[in-house]
This record gives structure tokens, C-alpha cells and sequence, in this order.
């Protein structure tokens, strides 16, 4: 872990001077932060008197989504905590949260005491069901998200069973991305003069929003087969992974006729032989012609083969040699961050491009200073035990 720093970390990128406090948890709230402090706000991280216990258990220093931002650990059952929250809520732009519905009103730190606080705030809820209706009480999960979204049935192999995507889309897509585009959107009216408000983002409702196109494709018949037989989940020969001689997987994703034959003459099939045939009979029979020619040749070979081709096929690669691939390092698509290669901010901005991300920092009483707290007030933080000083994980 770093040393404690005594300035605060450099901001520039197109959200340098927002202010935003981060209350610690798992899942798409450190996500959002990230993504927040990728782009320029200065994040403050409110933990908890005891950080062991959060998710998946790991030193910080790989625990990848803390970076760009500094943490200091109240005791948020001591009234003390509770009032220099509240204090520090003063002077932010935002704060961000990813509880259970009813956690952050019992201990004292709900919208309506910290809109009192700051009438401009945009008080941002990230949660897996939403904050009312009957399942909002209840502990969750991606998959579960997943599952009662109707999304998950739509994704895995046919006549096989259900695949979870890993936990990005729920979480960090219809989570996290979700949270960080109606806390912006809600700045925009604040700034506006609308005043501050309550960001409600459900990973429910943001993945029923991810699936608009693909409820557009069922309800026109394009894509309601069963389960990877369609257009996008595998069912088609020309959108689907092979694997190689060599044991790695290849991407052939040429939809269009265009790219179909590009495909296909690479592949050493004579395109005027295969016409499109969607029946089930005629599937087969490409797919495994594709297959054949497919399993003829190492992974990479065939990599070099279509490179600078418009034929849609590409290497499966694993996340380890993904970032040296030329089109990704010639990007810098990943970054070192205190010794780690770490996927690195994104959008690209041509006028306020933002700072390489800083590594995670656990603080105290500098922390504090920063965001106005007078330091005999930070004495008493100390004294009273309200403030923390956790050992490092």
C-alpha cells in the first residue's frame, strides 16, 4: 500500500472539480467511483471502521476499481462519524451509495438530512432491485438480476442450460454505468439551477434498458428462437467461436453477405457454394465446414491470415495477452498503476484528457483537512475513536 499522502491527488479530465463521497461497499458503487475518479472528481471514500468483509476478499492492491481516490475510515455508529458525514456532505457535489434500501436513513445519513445539509447534492442509490417494490428488501446478486431480467435466458448454447456473462453486465452495466449516468445527468439540472435530487439505479431497471434492442428484434421475430439458435447468441454458423488445432478459439462474427464471403474465401470455402440457408439443415452444414477448415490451423495463424481484412474474424485472446495486442497497444488501452497493468480510463477526450490513474489511498486526518475539516474538529474525530486508522489489507 502507498504512503499516506499530505496533497491532494492531481485532477484533470473533464470531471476535475467535482467532489463526490463514495460510502464503501461492493459490487457497481467502487465501480462507479472508479469511473468518476478515471475521469477527473476528486472521490472520497468513506469506509468502514472494519474494511475486511467487503465481497471478494484480496490485498488492495489488487483490488483494481479502488484506484484514483483516497479512503478514510469512520465509525459511522458514533454520532461523531455521523455529523462530520454530514459536514463533509456540505462541501460536495455528490454522494454515492450501494446499501440495502433503509441502511444509509438508519444511520442517519439519508437523502433528507443530507439535502438539508446541501440542497444542491445529487444523492446517488445503486441497488439490485430498486428501492421500493416488494423484492427491494432482499439480498441479491448479478445472476439473480440477471436471471429475473429476462436477459439470462437469452444467453448460452443451445439445449444447454443458462451461462452467466460474469457479473458485468448486472453489476457494472445495468449497475454502475447506469448510477454514473444519472448522477451526471442530475448534475447537469443541478448546475441548471434544479436543485440537488435522489438517483435511484436499479441494476434491475438498467438491465430491462439494456435489452431495448433485443426486445425490438423479438417483437419483430428476428431473434425469439430458443436459446442459441438466433441471430446474436451463436445460432448462426457465420456468428459464432471455433475452435483451433492448437486448442485456442477463433471469433468469426461476418453477418453481412459482404464480410460472409470474406469470411468463407479465407477459410478456403467457395463462397457461390454456400448461399444463405437459415434452416436448421442448412446451419449444420456450414457450421461444420467452418468447423473442419477451422480445426486445420493454429489460432494464430489464422490471426495473421485475416489481419487487415474486413472478413470479422479475430483471435479469442485471454485477458492476459489481450492488452499487447497491436490494436490495444497502440492505444494504451491498459496502464500501469503502481506496478499493475490495469485497463486504462475510457472515453478519449481530445480537449480535457484526464490523468493517469492514481493508485488507491487510505488516509485520516489529511483526508480530511482537504475536504475543509478544521483540525481540532479531526482531533476529536481521533480522540472520541469516531475516526479510524485500520490496518492495511
Amino acid at each position: 500500500m502507498s504512503e499516506p499522502m499530505s496533497e491532494s491527488l492531481p485532477r484533470t479530465g473533464p470531471l476535475a472539480g467535482l467532489k463526490v463521497i463514495e460510502m464503501a461497499g461492493i459490487g457497481p458503487c467502487p465501480f462507479a467511483a472508479m469511473v468518476l475518479a478515471d475521469l477527473g472528481a476528486e472521490v472520497l471514500r468513506i469506509d468502514r471502521a472494519a474494511p475486511p468483509g467487503l465481497g471478494i476478499e484480496r490485498p488492495e492492491a489488487f483490488d483494481y476499481v479502488l484506484r484514483g481516490r483516497s479512503a478514510v475510515a469512520l465509525d459511522l455508529k458514533t454520532p461523531e462519524a455521523v455529523a462530520a458525514v454530514l459536514d463533509l456532505v456540505a462541501g460536495a457535489d455528490a454522494l454515492i451509495e450501494g446499501f440495502r434500501p433503509g441502511v444509509m436513513e438508519r444511520l442517519g445519513l439519508g437523502p433528507a438530512p443530507c439535502l438539508a445539509r446541501n440542497p444542491a447534492l445529487v444523492y446517488g442509490r445503486v441497488t439490485g432491485w430498486g428501492q421500493d417494490g416488494p423484492m427491494a428488501p432482499r439480498a441479491g446478486h448479478d445472476l439473480g438480476y440477471l436471471a429475473l431480467s429476462g436477459i439470462l435466458s437469452m444467453i448460452g448454447p443451445e439445449g444447454g442450460a443458462p451461462v452467466p456473462p460474469l457479473n458485468l453486465l448486472a453489476d457494472y452495466a445495468g449497475g454502475s454505468l447506469m448510477l454514473v449516468i444519472g448522477l451526471l445527468s442530475a448534475l447537469t439540472a443541478a448546475r441548471a439551477g434544479a436543485g440537488g435530487q435522489v438517483v435511484d439505479a436499479a441494476m434491475l431497471d438498467g438491465l430491462a434498458l439494456l435489452g431495448t434492442p433485443m426486445a425490438g428484434l423479438r417483437a419483430a421475430g428476428l431473434h425469439d428462437g430458443p436459446r442459441g439458435t438466433n441471430l446474436l447468441d451463436g445460432g448462426l454458423p457465420e456468428y459464432a467461436c471455433y475452435p483451433c488445432r492448437d486448442g485456442g478459439w477463433l471469433a468469426v462474427a461476418a453477418l453481412e453477405p459482404k464480410f460472409r464471403d470474406l469470411a468463407l474465401a479465407g477459410f478456403g470455402l467457395v463462397p457461390a457454394d454456400w448461399p444463405i440457408d437459415r434452416s436448421p439443415t442448412g446451419r449444420a452444414r456450414l457450421r461444420a465446414a467452418l468447423g473442419a477448415a477451422i480445426a486445420t490451423r493454429d489460432r494464430d495463424d489464422w490471426a495473421r491470415l485475416f489481419a487487415g481484412t474486413d472478413a470479422c474474424v479475430t483471435p479469442v485472446l485471454s485477458p492476459e495477452e489481450a492488452p499487447h495486442h497491436p490494436q490495444l497497444a497502440a492505444r494504451a488501452t491498459h496502464a500501469p498503476v503502481a506496478g499493475h497493468l490495469q485497463p486504462a480510463p475510457a472515453p478519449r477526450f481530445s480537449a480535457t484528457p484526464p490523468a493517469p490513474p492514481a493508485p488507491f489511498r487510505r488516509e485520516g486526518p489529511e483526508a480530511l483537512a482537504r475536504w475543509g475539516l478544521d483540525p481540532d474538529r479531526i482531533e476529536r474525530l481521533a480522540g472520541t475513536g469516531a475516526l479510524v486508522f485500520p490496518e492495511p489489507v
